[in-house]
């Protein structure tokens, strides 16, 4: 199963910023078990909304040069308080002061999730970019593929940009 935490992009500076928005609908899934009579988006989404919002920024920062965008680390996560359905996270991400070095294989963001103004996640995090046929260009056309795919998801999340 796939998760899709990021439903819209609301700002984008490429190399610099990107915020975007997750809103929270009763009808997810993984809601049933995490809490039945309760129901919160599990903290390990939180942390991959902003992953993949990140993943956004590189990639309207390079082109969508790379296929593969991977978490690496996580440093100093902390989470505030909890999104319930019918609410919406503003996810935030801001490249360190280096900023996307279109060379660099490991790239650092500051991220924060956060609710009408209150804080529900906020922390550091360091992805990998690589594309498979690095590997083995046997996967030159999986690239492509996976590639193309994302610019189709990206012109639905940012449309007419």
């Amino acid at each position: 199963m796939r998760f899709q935490l990021v439903d819209k992009i609301i700002e984008l500076i490429p190399g610099q910023r990107i915020v975007t928005a997750k809103n929270l609908t009763l009808g997810e899934e993984y809601l049933a078990d995490h809490f039945p009579m309760f129901p919160v988006l599990p903290g390990v989404l939180m942390l991959e909304a902003l992953v993949q919002s990140a993943a956004w920024l590189i990639r309207a920062s390079s082109d969508f040069k790379h296929s593969v965008i991977v978490l690496r680390e996580v440093k100093g996560i902390k989470y505030g308080s909890f999104l319930e359905p019918g609410q919406q996270m503003k996810i935030t991400i801001d490249a360190t002061a280096s900023g996307i070095d279109p060379q660099a294989e490991l790239l650092t963001f500051k991220g924060q999730g956060e609710r009408d103004g209150t804080s529900v996640v906020n922390g550091r995090i360091v992805l990998a970019r690589y594309n498979l046929a690095d590997k083995n260009p046997v996967y030159s056309s999986v690239d492509q593929k996976l590639i193309q795919g994302y610019r189709l998801e990206f012109a639905r999340l940012w449309p007419g940009k």
